[in-house]
């Protein structure tokens, strides 16, 4: 066998090797039927974030996300507490629902508190009604709320200090959750409403 004959195999292997990788790339893209819509990615891929979870709303009745997802959804984890992230966060939610509803679309906003000790039901239920009037509280007793935690991957951690006053860090991602696929997006707090508003549609509309 002489030299040219090995490399013109060698060369060969090689493309097929590349048309194979091509190949499953285009299929890998081509099987995510929100491939247009995503601006950011997950590690190991959207079904790695988001699960199951149960807490306790405004009316104090133990719910599931089944109960609380039933169309599509923009989860936030705060704090009532919050000086001023969470409020801005949470209101910017608000407005790119509200964008939504002006173009036929119904999304509902939902809060769920990283601070049970002081988020009662009552307390995080009036904080989400003033923030809009679809928008639904969550909290939990502090297994719950670790749990729901976990499944979305956020972090919180409450200042060590005064019992009644404390901060509490936390991260400041927007889920959007829908019923049949689960979490399928997020969007960092620099993303402005109509952005945010115009991404979601692009989701739903391909739901």
């Amino acid at each position: 066998m002489n030299t040219r004959f090995i490399a013109l195999i060698s060369v060969a292997g090689v493309v097929g090797v590349l048309g194979g990788v091509w190949l499953a790339t285009q299929s890998s893209k081509s099987d995510d039927q929100f491939a247009q819509c995503r601006s950011s990615t997950v590690a190991g891929g959207a079904g790695a974030l988001g699960g199951p979870f149960e807490l306790v709303n405004a009316q104090g009745d133990v719910v599931t996300d089944a109960d609380v997802i039933t169309e599509p959804s923009i989860l936030y984890f705060g704090y009532t507490f919050c000086p001023d992230v969470c409020p801005l966060d949470v209101a910017r939610n608000a407005v790119a629902v509200e964008v939504l509803e002006e173009n036929g679309m119904s999304v509902t906003p939902v809060f769920i508190s990283i601070d049970p000790k002081r988020d009662t039901p009552e307390v995080v239920g009036d904080f989400a009604a003033n923030m809009h009037e679809r928008m639904i509280g969550l909290t939990g007793s502090p297994e719950q709320v670790k749990a729901a935690s976990t499944a979305y991957r956020t972090y919180y951690k409450a200042h060590e200090g005064d019992e009644d006053f404390y901060l509490v860090d936390h991260s400041t991602f927007s889920y959007l959750v829908l019923p049949e696929h689960g979490f399928v997006e997020f969007f960092r707090r620099e993303v402005a409403p109509e952005q945010m508003a115009e991404t979601v549609a692009c989701f739903v509309e391909n739901a």
